[in-house]
């Protein structure tokens, strides 16, 4: 039962080196967690996605040139409307004003112009006027470096 004294001789550069060596690993950790950890995602959230403004597109339905006005804030999209719009374009087609009337009361809901639901009777001028507003928000879109 002899319990022997062991020494162990440590030398002051392998505890320097040590140290060293620990500090950088933990930066190295820190570094490829500020690069590819959530902060990252933040940044972009944050940036605007419209230059502030109204944007237009133009449709043409028969012989009538219609421009589709897109007004925009930093991140939202606030109203679509009309231009040109006279009485003979709504009476050829009238499914015009309603379909851009409900587009106008789910833009400030959705997230995104594709996220707009219509009716399957009146498909074709949603997609229509969709469109439009998609060209003019490409306009309206902050170009990213």
């Amino acid at each position: 039962m002899g319990a022997q004294t062991k020494i162990v001789v440590i030398k002051a550069k392998e505890i320097l080196y040590t140290a060293i060596f620990l500090i950088l690993g933990i930066l190295l950790i820190i570094l490829l967690i500020n690069m590819f950890g959530k902060g990252k995602g933040s940044k972009a959230e944050t940036a605007n996605k419209y230059i502030p403004g109204v944007y237009s597109s133009t449709i043409t339905l028969g012989e009538n040139t219609l421009n589709v006005a897109v007004t925009v804030d930093e991140d939202t999209i606030s109203g679509v409307s009309i231009e040109n719009l006279d009485e003979t374009v709504t009476t050829m087609y009238p499914l015009l004003e309603p379909a851009l009337n409900e587009i106008n009361n789910q833009i400030s809901v959705v997230d995104s112009v594709d996220d707009i639901t219509y009716s399957k009777e009146n498909q074709y001028t949603y997609i229509i006027l969709n469109q439009a507003i998609k060209n003019a928000l490409s306009q309206a879109a902050v170009k990213k470096k």
